[in-house]
């Protein structure tokens, strides 16, 4: 899906569903949320640079996150996707598990949140596809 709907190279978009299947292991997180948020803050464009300085796949702010991103690169996408999915995962956690709350704290905005949560439905199926293919080998 990534390499159809968003023109990524077949090698780049492996490398990417690969970390996101890593990162929502690691954090409890939906494989499909993860590629929604990617899918809206960069469109898949690893070294995608936005307001605030925002690097990346998932638009990390280094300056808001200091600690995280002590000595990395943001446009290392297994790194990006790592420091992205710690950011949302500490926003839930402080959220108490509120992914709308945590999707506001991340994009900032509700309808950011809104969006994100739309975008989800898309990749619900391709996400499941994936994880199954993993499980598999």
């Amino acid at each position: 899906m990534i390499v159809r709907k968003f023109g990524v190279a077949r090698e780049k978009a492996q490398t990417i569903a690969s970390a996101v299947m890593a990162s929502s292991s690691k954090y409890s997180l939906p494989p499909a949320l993860l590629l929604a948020i990617i899918s809206i803050e960069s469109r898949f464009k690893e070294t995608a640079h936005g307001p605030n300085d925002a690097t990346g796949l998932m638009q990390v702010v280094p300056s808001a996150h200091k600690k995280l991103v002590r000595d990395v690169d943001l446009t290392e996408p297994e790194t990006n996707i790592e420091v992205g999915s710690a950011i949302l995962h500490g926003y839930l956690k402080s959220a108490q598990g509120d992914i709308d709350a945590a999707l506001k704290s991340y994009g900032g905005s509700r309808a950011y949140a809104e969006k994100v949560s739309l975008r989800v439905k898309t990749f619900e199926p391709a996400a499941a596809a994936s994880a199954a293919s993993a499980t598999e080998q």
